[in-house]
C-alpha cells in the first residue's frame, strides 16, 4: 500500500509544499520543529484541507485540488495517534479499545482475534479492565496506538507518540512499535523529532526543513548520505549497520556479526540469531591506516574511503563501505590530510564498545 502526497498551503509567511511517496513500512517524517511535518500528517488525515495539491492512498483519492473533492476524516479509513493519547477517561481500557469498532464500514471489520492478537503485541492485556486515569504515560501511549489499530484503519499516522514520555517510558515502548512493524501489515506514517527513533523503527525518511522534502528514501540510505548531514544536525550524523546477535560474553558484552566483522557492543537484551539494526554516530567513530594494536577500542572495522565531504569549518564527513554497508566517520580536516585520506584508499574504523548507547539498537525490521 503506497500513500501519495503533494500539498501546498500558505499560513500566513509560512508555506508548506511538500511531495513525496511513502511505501510499505514505517515512513519518518523527520525535522526540526516548525518544519510542517504535523501539516503534512493533519492533511492526509483530512483535518487540514490544502490549498493546492493530491492526495491518494493504495489509489484511492483522498483529496484533489483540481477537481475539489477532498473526503472527509470519517470517511478516510485513517488512524490517527495523537501525542496526547486522548483516551476517554470514563471508560475502561477495553472499551477504549473497542470504541473505533464502532465506526469502522462493515465491509471492513477485522475478523475474529484480531482484538487479541493486537492486545498480544502490545503487552496490555493486564490493563484491560482499569481505567486511563491509572495508567503511566507508556501503558496510555500503547492503548492509544491499540484503539487506533483496532479500528481497522488503511495507514496509521502517528503524530510524536512518544514526546510527552521521559527517556525510561520511550526506551519501554519502542520495542512494542518494532513489533508493529515487523508483526502487521499496516503502514504507519511517523512524526518526530528525535532521531533515535527515526533510526530504530522507520523504513523510509522524509526528511523536512521550512516546509519542503529536502530528502527522501530508505532510512540506512538518508541516514548515510553526508549532503543530508546538515539538515539532520551534525550532532545526530551517524549511518545504520546490521547485525546478528550470536554470543553473550561473560563480562556483559554481546557479539554481533556484524557487516565487515565482529562488533561487541554493551549488553543487548536479544537472543542469539537476532537481527538487530545500530546506529553508529559519525562523531563517534576513530580511523585508523593500519589495524591498531594495543589499543583500548574492541571495534576495528575493515573499510573502504567511498568519498568526503569538507565542511566550512574545521571539520570533515566522511562515507566509509565495510562491508556490503556503508558507516559515517566525523573527523578534523587537517587529520584528513594528515593521514593523506583520498576515495577508494583501504583504512580502519575504530569504535569503542561503549559508544554506542542502548537507544540507538533496535530490532532489524
Amino acid at each position: 500500500m503506497t500513500l501519495s502526497v503533494v500539498v501546498t498551503h500558505r499560513f500566513g509567511v509560512f508555506t508548506l509544499e511538500a511531495a513525496f511517496e511513502a511505501p510499505p513500512g514505517v515512513t519518518a517524517l523527520y525535522g526540526r520543529s516548525g518544519s510542517g511535518k504535523t501539516s503534512v500528517v493533519n492533511a492526509v488525515a483530512g483535518l487540514l484541507r490544502p490549498d493546492a495539491g493530491r492526495i491518494a492512498l493504495n489509489g484511492e483519492v483522498l483529496f484533489d485540488s483540481s477537481t475539489g473533492l477532498c473526503l472527509p476524516p470519517n470517511r478516510r479509513r485513517i488512524g490517527y495517534v495523537f501525542q496526547d493519547g486522548r483516551l476517554f477517561p470514563h471508560l475502561t481500557v477495553r472499551q477504549n479499545l473497542t470504541y473505533g469498532r464502532h465506526f469502522a464500514p462493515r465491509s471492513s471489520r477485522q475478523a475474529a482475534g484480531t482484538f487479541d492478537r493486537i492486545v498480544g503485541l502490545l503487552g496490555i492485556g493486564a490493563l484491560l479492565d482499569r481505567r486511563p486515569g491509572t495508567l503511566s504515560g507508556g501503558e496510555k501511549a500503547r492503548v492509544a496506538i491499540g484503539r487506533a489499530i483496532l479500528s481497522n484503519p488503511q495507514i496509521l499516522l502517528m503524530d510524536e507518540p512518544l514526546a510527552a514520555l521521559d527517556e525510561a517510558r520511550k526506551a519501554e515502548i519502542l520495542p512494542y512499535l518494532e513489533r508493529l512493524r515487523d508483526d502487521l501489515e499496516l503502514p504507519i506514517l511517523y512524526v518526530s523529532h528525535a532521531m533515535s527513533e527515526v533510526a530504530r523503527l522507520a523504513t523510509t525518511v522524509v526528511l523536512m526543513e521550512a516546509g519542503r522534502v529536502v530528502a527522501a528514501g530508505p532510512t540506512a540510505q538518508v541516514l548515510a548520505d553526508p549532503a543530508t548531514a546538515p539538515n539532520l544536525g551534525l550532532r545526530e550524523a551517524g549511518a545504520l549497520l546490521t547485525a546478528r546477535v550470536v554470543g553473550q560474553d561473560d563480562d556483559g558484552l554481546t557479539r554481533l556479526d556484524g557487516p565487515a566483522g565482529p562488533l561487541w557492543l554493551p549488553r543487548l537484551d536479544a537472543p542469539l540469531g537476532a537481527v538487530v539494526r545500530v546506529r553508529v554516530l559519525a562523531q563517534d567513530v576513530m580511523l585508523s591506516l593500519t589495524r591498531p594494536e594495543g589499543f583500548s577500542a574492541l571495534n576495528m572495522l575493515p573499510a573502504t574511503v567511498q568519498d568526503i565531504r569538507m565542511g566550512d569549518g574545521p571539520g570533515a564527513l566522511l562515507r566509509l563501505k565495510v562491508g556490503d554497508e556503508i558507516l559515517l566517520a566525523r573527523i578534523t580536516r587537517r587529520s584528513v590530510d594528515a593521514l593523506r585520506l583520498v576515495p577508494g584508499l583501504a583504512i580502519f574504523a575504530v569504535l569503542k564498545a561503549v559508544s554506542v548507547a542502548q537507544e540507538n539498537v533496535g530490532g532489524g525490521g
